[in-house]
């Protein structure tokens, strides 16, 4: 906290100290740098207005994290992170992972506020996050871009999308994997 003129300022949270690396991480390096980025959160003090948002703690050469608030029901479709791993720790309400499996039953697990999991660089997943869903995702290296997943005229089809952007669902996939 910071006097000036007798008003108390709340500081942000620093994260150089995670964030102070020389290598890329494993996905679960990057699920315990999520949990301990999520401990300097004051989750009380949230904006929650509107649909949600995600805003960038850090980024370096090594990892990137990433706050994510989803006060309504977010599905992110099916997509990649270009060859990046991720550590994801829920803060608040739930997340589910689903990896993209193919001719086999689906794999989802989900996650309540205070459990962690990782997902590996060369993956295809996707995350159902229900409305009040607060979580930390930590990504190592940095996205460079993330690919979205969907079929086109019956044809699995992957369009790169800025790093930066959420992905959009995929219904089509989605369906045609039997998960209605």
């Amino acid at each position: 906290m910071d006097l000036r003129a007798g008003i108390v300022v709340a500081m942000a949270p620093s994260y150089a100290d995670l964030a102070d690396t020389d290598r890329a991480l494993a996905p679960e390096e990057c699920a315990e740098l999520a949990c301990a980025a999520a401990a300097r959160i004051d989750a009380d003090g949230l904006a929650r207005a509107g649909s949600g948002s995600f805003e960038l703690l850090w980024r370096n050469e090594y990892s990137e994290a990433w706050l994510n608030t989803w006060w309504e029901a977010r599905d992110t479709g099916f997509h990649d992170h270009g060859g990046s791993c991720v550590g994801v720790f829920v803060i608040e309400g739930r997340a589910a992972n689903e990896a993209l499996t193919v001719g086999g039953p689906r794999r989802i697990s989900s996650y309540g506020a205070g459990e962690s999991f990782a997902f590996r660089a060369d993956g295809i997943h996707r995350m159902d996050h229900e409305a009040g869903a607060v979580t930390v995702h930590v990504y190592s290296p940095p996205i460079s871009s993330i690919g979205h997943y969907e079929l086109v005229e019956g044809e699995l089809r992957r369009t790169a999308g800025p790093a930066d952007e959420g992905s959009p669902p995929s219904p089509q996939l989605h369906a045609a994997l039997g998960n209605v």
